[in-house]
């Protein structure tokens, strides 16, 4: 098992939040293995000590076309799409950004300029069906373009996305099944196209379904009375915790 700190939004990660972390999993009684993976340290893995590794892939994407500067801001993004399907989780990107729908003339300006004055987006296959067997769910599947359009790899604050992040380090790592929760499939499906345009193998999924409240919603980070230390300040073992949950 790989501990992997997906700590990527410097406005929300913290060193001290980190080393919470640690301390409250080996109090619960959780281990995990700190081998080397390829282009890494030992973990327990911060990606953001990773950047180079997520760099050379961006740069692998661009090289082969597979993704194109995008300057349309989530709210440009949310006014122009259409209704997203019913399934998917955020709203449909309508391609105003990609290269066969500007003027020659704007493409190359986008070309001429640094690449860092952009976000960049994965171009999907349109029409194509991405699937895979879920171990706890079954097949899943869905059309690329129609239940989810072109998705951010890397952001112009010299960020790479969770998506393209994730299938990096699983694909390095040597990760044979992700454990996640269920709200992260079409998450799956787009790292799938990722993984297959940088030549890796994909590995097994499980996505459990997630935790909720007696009225039925989903229990989130803000929900700070569930959070693992606040049962140990209640005197809780991990034995009770274990036998409760």
């Amino acid at each position: 098992m790989v501990l992997r700190n997906d700590d990527l939004d410097a406005a929300r990660c913290r060193p001290e939040f980190a080393t919470a972390q640690l301390e409250d999993l080996r109090w619960f009684g959780l281990t995990w293995d700190e081998g080397p993976d390829v282009g890494g340290p030992h973990g327990p893995y911060n990606q953001s000590e990773r950047l180079p590794l997520y760099r050379a892939a961006f740069a692998r994407l661009r090289a082969a076309g597979h993704i194109y500067p995008c300057t349309c801001s989530r709210k440009d993004v949310q006014a122009a799409a259409s209704a997203p399907h019913e399934h998917a989780d955020e709203p449909l990107y309508p391609g105003t950004c990609r290269p066969e729908n500007l003027p020659a003339a704007e493409n190359a300006r986008r070309a001429a300029l640094d690449p860092a004055a952009f976000n960049w987006r994965f171009r999907v296959p349109d029409g194509e069906g991405v699937s895979f067997n879920d171990g706890a769910l079954g097949p899943q599947s869905a059309v690329a373009g129609r239940d989810f359009g072109d998705f951010l790899v890397w952001r112009k604050d010299d960020t790479p996305s969770y998506q393209l992040a994730c299938a990096v380090d699983d694909a390095l790592m040597g990760i044979t099944e992700v454990v996640r929760g269920a709200d992260l499939v079409m998450s799956t499906l787009r790292q799938l196209l990722l993984l297959r345009a940088l030549g890796h193998a994909a590995p097994a999924y499980w996505h459990c379904p997630l935790v909720t409240d007696a009225a039925g919603v989903r229990l989130a980070k803000r929900h700070d009375a569930l959070a693992l230390r606040t049962f140990r300040d209640r005197g809780e073992t991990p034995e009770s915790i274990r036998a409760r949950w």
